[in-house]
């Protein structure tokens, strides 16, 4: 099964899960996706893959971009959802997926379960 890695060259944890999926002799499509954004329709996708229950849980709560809209205090998945669409900063990274199911390079070692003979 293909697995995507949702990237961002500039992040050490993106960049080392990408080192460690290629170690297992696997290419990754590579979506950049500060380049590339992700609908809304797609970002629930993943979050179903992940298995979260709160599009919160895939969010850079730390960026500039969170605390400037306002998102502490948002409850509507919709509208957290809309604010990931449209500011990608907000996307944690990296997100690594096989289709069906995703996992967050958060430790890269996380990505270990999608990959075959891992």
């Amino acid at each position: 099964m293909p697995l995507t890695i949702y990237h961002n060259p500039r992040c050490s944890k993106s960049r080392q899960t990408l080192a460690l999926i290629n170690e297992y002799g696997v290419t990754p499509d590579i979506v950049l996706y500060l380049t590339d954004t992700l609908s809304e329709a797609h970002i629930r996708i993943l979050l179903s893959q992940l298995g979260y229950t709160s599009a919160r849980e895939m969010m850079r709560t730390g960026e500039a971009i969170y605390k400037e809209l306002g998102l502490k205090d948002v409850t509507d998945e919709t509208a957290l959802i809309s604010a990931m669409a449209s500011y990608a900063k907000l996307i944690e990274r990296p997100i690594v997926s096989n289709g069906s199911r995703a996992v967050m390079g958060r430790p890269p070692e996380n990505v270990l379960e999608l990959l075959p003979s891992a």
